[in-house]
């Protein structure tokens, strides 16, 4: 139970951290970011900067939640979730800064790209199978 607590936030903080590192990178390597960033007035480059950061921030959490807790496959879900529910007040209050389909691209990918991150760490098989599988290929004692 300790482990899965300390994944799920250990997962909430890789996502703050990987978001916050990649938008330093983006203020700093995008011509105009830095600029835009204040009045959200961002170009259709940037919008997509913004929704990779986004992507692999998730990504990141749910590598970051299956490293730790590999037997627990419905954490990485719960931690998708939870993103998703704190930001959609976030996004319904800058509602009218960014093009609907901003929003909907984002939100709908953040659960599903935790998922993947922690399938990324696992190998792309559930933790469950590969136990049993490597159980059944063990020689008998």
């Amino acid at each position: 139970m300790m482990r899965s607590i300390l994944a799920f936030i250990a997962g909430l903080l890789g996502w703050v951290v990987t978001a916050n590192v990649l938008n330093w990178l983006l203020r700093w390597g995008v011509p105009g970011y830095l600029a835009a960033e204040p009045t959200l007035a961002f170009t259709l480059a940037m919008l997509w900067a913004r929704l990779i950061l986004g992507a692999a921030s998730s990504g990141v959490a749910g590598f970051v939640v299956a490293r730790i807790a590999p037997t627990r496959a419905w954490l990485p879900w719960a931690v998708g979730v939870l993103l998703l529910m704190l930001f959609i007040p976030v996004h319904y209050t800058l509602w009218n800064k960014f093009p609907l389909w901003y929003h909907l691209v984002f939100l709908a990918s953040l659960v599903p790209f935790v998922a993947l991150g922690a399938r990324l760490c696992t190998g792309g098989a559930s933790t469950s199978r590969s136990a049993s599988a490597s159980a059944r290929a063990r020689p008998p004692a």
